[in-house]
């Protein structure tokens, strides 16, 4: 049972989405799908050489092809499976015409509704400050509960875990693992078997795009692959248990990152939902960090999290949070003055 929930699927998605991420590099690059050096036309594209986007094809294909082959489209996974083809479908429309940000969140919100109709929702939490668990009796409640949940963590990973070379695809394999583990916890109950196997089938998937997107990249995964990053992981949280805040540890990082990015725009009197260069992986390579540094430094963090919230009970998990949100915080300060110190020396000299 263990190899059926792992390995196979791991490995058949990982090979399915080389061969489809290989035939989408071809197809991108003759219609001139192609990022090219993008400097000019938004600041928080770093790349300067022609690459192409569509990541979020291979990724699609590879898990639905696996779980067609291996296992079984139920109601639940057909709710999935539809919310992820409206993804990356959108994913290939922005891959052509750059869409607008907020006509990307209306779609991904009718993306969520679609999983949540399949009958997929948030019925009860964890109780933070102890005494078991938080359960949400009124369905609307819940159903509301787990659009904002899918939401919500389909952009954040999306603008904080998507930046540069092999950073998303590294940070979406470590979390889906992790999520797969979780599941192996509920081993006697049936009903979280799928969670397993889609975690390692998502690993699977990543994995593949991880080979051509790791430096120097020659695709990368596109608003549809980022998106699909964390619309597949919400869901898997669901999923192994509602261990929503172990999703939050694991991807703690990114998360908080974009939440100071959120709060610095409101507070600039822009739009949050634009991007700009100052995520914390830019603020590393400010530093003089190399791209591979940068995505090494994300998959350890993410990797090191991971383990450490398989051990920590409900309680320990808040706390956890908070002092994530509390180092990321001070990191970002403590670049910001040290690069702007740099400046006024070079200025000044």
């Amino acid at each position: 049972m263990m190899a059926s929930l792992v390995y196979v699927p791991f490995l058949l998605a990982f090979v399915v989405s080389v061969a489809i991420t290989y035939l989408t590099i071809l197809a991108y690059r003759g219609l001139g799908i192609v990022d090219r050096s993008t400097k000019q036309e938004h600041p928080k594209h770093i790349h300067t050489k022609p690459v192409p986007r569509g990541g979020g094809i291979p990724i699609f294909a590879a898990i639905l092809i696996t779980t067609l082959m291996l296992g079984t489209i139920d109601q639940h996974m057909a709710g999935i499976f539809v919310g992820a083809f409206i993804l990356m479908g959108l994913g290939i429309l922005d891959d052509i015409m750059d869409l607008s940000p907020y006509v990307r969140l209306i779609m991904g919100i009718v993306a969520a509704v679609a999983v949540v109709w399949a009958g997929i929702g948030i019925s009860f939490v964890s109780n933070p400050f102890g005494g078991g668990l938080i359960v949400f009796n009124n369905w609307l409640v819940a159903d509301i509960l787990a659009i904002l949940w899918i939401v919500w963590t389909m952009n954040f990973v999306n603008m904080g875990a998507k930046g540069l070379d092999g950073q998303l695809p590294g940070v979406v394999i470590i979390a889906a693992v992790i999520m797969g583990i979780m599941s192996f916890r509920f081993a006697n109950d049936v009903t979280t078997w799928p969670s397993a196997f889609l975690a390692f089938a998502v690993a699977g998937a990543y994995a593949g795009l991880l080979v051509f997107n790791i430096y120097p990249q020659k695709i990368m995964p596109g608003w549809g692959g980022g998106a699909q990053a964390g619309f597949f992981l919400a869901v898997l949280s669901m999923l192994s248990g509602s261990k929503l805040a172990t999703a939050l540890i694991v991807l703690g990082v990114p998360l908080m990152d974009v939440v100071y990015a959120i709060i610095r725009r409101i507070r600039a009197g822009k739009s949050p939902v634009w991007g700009d260069a100052l995520h914390l992986h830019h603020q590393l390579l400010k530093l003089g960090w190399s791209k591979r540094q940068v995505a090494l430094f994300y998959w350890l963090v993410t990797a090191g999290l991971g383990l450490i919230a398989l051990q920590l009970n409900s309680q320990m998990k808040a706390y956890t949070i908070l002092l994530i949100a509390v180092a990321v915080g001070g990191v970002l300060l403590w670049i910001n003055l040290y690069i702007s110190q740099k400046q006024s020396e070079s200025h000044s000299g």
